[in-house]
């Protein structure tokens, strides 16, 4: 008996180790996901789904006017949407160290795909070179150079945040860097697009907490570039001026923002049903793209838009939420940079539709018409997501400030 009872203890305790493993194991696996995680996840499904159903309705009646089926752009859009959704969650799990590896390769990829619009696979529309036809769908690289912009520059910042007192240790690599690549979407003349990039920039730059004197100067310069880019093109020009021009042009620079204001008031509070846009029919150019936030006014009215916009906000709130909380000035600053890129484009793509700011052209994240645009930003809240994971136990539930 004394001679079993030494083995039999000891196969006891390790069996019971095994056991404790294997529940500690379990224990991390599902351990519940911070609230910021949900935030951030649960909006972008939610915009990903209310986009899928505006662009059936928005595209419906042009397809059936080509002979098309009135499924079909809906249909396309859904393939990037059930691409990009398991695809958020997978990169989810990904490490921060990980993320941080990409920035580098992330950034120098962006670019190159970005020069290929101008070899023979890339066309122009609407007077910008700015998008790839390969195997007959059409790919806009600078969508995915908008994250990869935000990750670099969130990775050189952080490994310069003792430094960041200097104005020389601010601007190198990051603002030349910058310019190089944005410069690559300028040369198809996508202005749109370039500011959105150059609020990228200024996003990240602010969230890394350089001083206010270092941070007003890129500000300064960038809304003077901007300015100059405006005043050298009679096409942006006309498009600038047809703010405030109203009925004047209406033939020409003001029909698509005059259509979209009247698809907008058309709707009034509750709107005139899903579905039932007659601005969609031919009248508003670019329905189910740019203009798609004027159908949603005009068919689920101003309770409509007040939703979108609600999400937009909670969606803000949680990677606010992340901001505050993390330790990691990485997460801090590549956060910063895209929501100022989501929030920010949602912001000038709204204002366009309500006649506050001149034609862009550029799309609704979540919801406009764009496989490329949706898979970006789909990948984009996928990262957004990894950083919510990293919020420390002890900061999880509290409100942040």
């Amino acid at each position: 008996m004394t001679q079993l009872a030494g083995p039999a203890r000891t196969d006891r305790t390790r069996s019971s180790s095994r056991g404790l493993a294997a529940r500690v194991s379990l224990g991390k696996r599902f351990t519940p996901v911070p609230a910021e995680f949900m935030m951030i996840a649960s909006t972008a499904l939610l915009l990903t789904v209310f986009g899928l159903v505006m662009v059936l309705s928005a595209t419906s009646a042009d397809a059936v006017s080509k002979g098309a089926s009135p499924v079909d752009g809906a249909l396309r859009q859904g393939i990037f949407a059930v691409l990009g959704i398991p695809l958020m969650f997978l990169i989810s799990r990904l490490p921060i160290s990980a993320i941080k590896k990409m920035a580098w390769p992330a950034l120098f990829g962006a670019v190159v795909l970005q020069l290929l619009v101008f070899t023979p696979l890339g066309y122009a529309e609407g007077g910008n070179r700015n998008w790839l036809k390969i195997a007959g769908f059409t790919l806009q690289p600078s969508e995915f150079l908008k994250l990869a912009l935000a990750v670099w520059i969130g990775y050189v910042l952080m490994r310069k945040q003792t430094m960041l007192g200097t104005w020389h240790q601010v601007f190198i690599p990051v603002v030349p860097v910058s310019v190089l690549a944005i410069g690559t979407v300028l040369a198809g003349r996508d202005l749109g697009t370039s500011m959105v990039l150059v609020i990228i920039m200024l996003g990240c730059l602010f969230f890394s907490g350089v001083k206010l004197r270092l941070f007003i100067i890129p500000v300064v310069l960038g809304a003077l570039a901007v300015l100059a880019l405006a005043l050298t093109s009679s096409d942006r020009m006309r498009r600038i001026t047809a703010v405030c021009s109203g009925m004047a042009n209406y033939e020409d620079d003001c029909y698509q923002s005059i259509h979209g204001r009247w698809g907008m008031a058309t709707g009034g509070v509750f709107g005139v049903g899903l579905g039932n846009s007659q601005e969609k029919y031919g009248w508003l150019p670019a329905a189910g793209n740019d203009f798609i936030f004027a159908i949603v006014g005009e068919e689920l009215g101003l309770i409509g838009c007040l939703v979108v916009l609600a999400l937009f906000a909670t969606f803000a709130v949680g990677v606010f939420h992340v901001i505050r909380k993390t330790r990691d000035p990485f997460i801090r600053i590549t956060a910063g940079g895209i929501t100022v890129w989501i929030v920010g484009q949602a912001i000038f793509n709204i204002g366009v539709v309500i006649g506050m700011f001149p034609v862009m052209g550029v799309p609704l994240p979540f919801m406009s018409q764009g496989g490329t645009a949706l898979l970006a930003v789909l990948i984009a809240c996928g990262v957004l997501l990894a950083f919510a994971r990293t919020i420390p136990a002890a900061e999880r539930g509290k409100v942040a400030r």
